[in-house]
């Protein structure tokens, strides 16, 4: 089951990075992506970019949200919001998202694995 689970937060982890890739537009993303069978959560997550993005640029220290690379956001997105409206322990949220960022934006230095280790954990200390 968790190879299941993590091979369906890699896929929504891409269409994000699609969504965002297409700045956000939901008729350009059809034109090149299709929304595969996590299409309702999808559309949740999307539809609460309003409540995720200023939590995470709150956190920042020395950043700016728009300075996050695509895939960064699209990861910790979907990381605060499996934290936020799944109830998925915290722990275990932000386990994921680390391995995603291995995989994804780490450029054999773990600087990114750290900074969004340290970004998410101050998240998650005050939605506690």
């Amino acid at each position: 089951m968790k190879n299941n689970m993590h091979q369906k937060r890699i896929s929504m982890m891409e269409m994000l990075y699609q969504f965002d890739f297409y700045e956000c537009n939901l008729e350009e993303f059809k034109k090149h992506c299709e929304l595969n069978i996590q299409k309702d959560r999808f559309l949740k997550i999307t539809s609460q970019y309003n409540t995720l993005d200023p939590i995470i640029d709150k956190h920042l220290t020395n950043y700016r949200f728009s300075r996050l690379s695509i895939v960064d956001r699209s990861i910790i997105r979907l990381a605060l919001f499996e934290m936020l409206f799944e109830k998925l322990p915290k722990e275990i949220a932000i386990n994921e998202a680390l391995n995603l960022t291995k995989i994804y934006s780490n450029l054999d230095d773990d600087k990114q694995v750290k900074f969004n280790n340290k970004l998410l954990d101050k998240i998650s200390k005050e939605l506690q």
